[in-house]
């Protein structure tokens, strides 16, 4: 399985999707100027990275099912 580009790739894409969304908890946090600067792009960011993250997981399944 870890020889397969596109399983690869759907972990990478599900880690950035993880790592986007501990920068808007922490920004969330912590409050303060960067909260209020950045929590809208922070949350845009991480709604566009799940929806390619979702996307490459549902082309991983039907090209395995498919049997390529």
């Amino acid at each position: 399985m870890f020889n397969d580009p596109l399983f690869i790739l759907v972990a990478v894409a599900c880690l950035a999707v993880a790592g986007i969304l501990l920068l808007g908890i922490g920004g969330f946090a912590k409050g303060g100027d960067f909260n209020k600067k950045h929590a809208n792009r922070v949350m845009r960011y991480r709604l566009i990275a799940q929806a390619v993250a979702v996307a490459l997981i549902l082309a991983f399944v039907f090209l395995r099912r498919m049997g390529g």
